[in-house]
């Protein structure tokens, strides 16, 4: 099953007997609220879904984004409409990250049929719709274990025996620079790979568009991700890594998210950093 669709896609789906839930997940790191902004103008039916709050747990010692307990989740996914035996297509303003952290959360609580529209809003050029949508109840009931996931001590495992992939910009990881959490660099064995690499400016209104599946499998196979290699992930917080987990699924690859991300694994001084270009 694919992992995303295009604008087209969704606009004929839409006309059909059975569409798809929609949800719309806009968010920027640090603000503002994306509320806003959907009820200013939605793809028509589309329920808002806020990620500080109900995509993500307390921030904590488990990191800025910890995975939100599954009976809030569920009951997030139900007054939102998601029904498990429903088709959901999830969006946001065009980065993707957003969106992806609601497919994978999804997908981990057992969710078959989830998809992320490529490109977000900024690909969409049909009709919008304003103020806030009620859909009817849903009846999703989350099934945690879908997906893998990791903990500290499992990334920190996962990089001497596979591929452990450090989706952040590659400044980031150097430890030249650290604009949100309390260290700089990255988990000692980890590889960079910005997760704005997946992407590109072409497309359907100048909307950042995943790279097909040939080129991202070429991409990870020269960052030494096959299909027989062990793979995790992980960010700042677990949203642009669940982005870099989407890119992995178009391109074949499972790959296991690290949820705490830097920003749990930072917090803990006595746990090692690396620094520079090299994965330490």
């Amino acid at each position: 099953m694919t992992a995303i669709t295009s604008a087209s896609a969704l606009a004929h789906e839409l006309t059909g007997d059975e569409p798809p839930v929609l949800l719309d997940v806009r968010w920027q790191l640090g603000g503002p609220n994306g509320r806003p902004d959907y009820e200013a103008g939605h793809l028509p039916g589309a329920a808002y879904v806020d990620l500080d709050s109900e995509l993500a747990g307390p921030p904590g010692g488990s990191g800025r984004h910890p995975l939100p307990e599954p009976e809030v989740f569920g009951a997030v996914m139900r007054r939102a409409g998601v029904s498990g035996t429903r088709p959901v297509v999830v969006y946001d303003g065009g980065t993707g990250w957003a969106a992806a952290r609601a497919w994978w959360l999804l997908r981990w609580a057992g969710h078959g049929d989830v998809r992320v529209l490529d490109g977000g809003l900024a690909a969409w050029d049909g009709p919008l719709e304003r103020g806030e949508v009620t859909p009817e109840q849903g009846d999703f009931v989350p099934r945690p274990g879908a997906l893998r996931v990791l903990d500290a001590d499992g990334a920190a495992a996962l990089a001497r025996r596979g591929v452990l992939l450090d989706a952040r910009a590659a400044e980031r990881y150097r430890g030249e620079v650290e604009p949100v959490d309390p260290v700089a660099g990255h988990i000692p064995g980890a590889v960079s790979a910005p997760t704005s690499q997946n992407v590109t400016e072409a497309g359907e209104k100048g909307a950042p568009l995943l790279r097909d599946s040939g080129e991202l499998r070429s991409r990870f196979r020269e960052l030494g991700v096959t299909d027989a290699t062990e793979t995790g992930v992980y960010c700042g917080s677990g949203v642009s890594a669940a982005h870099q987990i989407l890119a992995l699924a178009v391109a074949g690859i499972d790959a296991a998210l690290y949820p705490g991300s830097w920003s749990e694994w930072s917090a803990d001084p006595a746990r090692p950093v690396a620094t520079g270009a090299e994965p330490g």
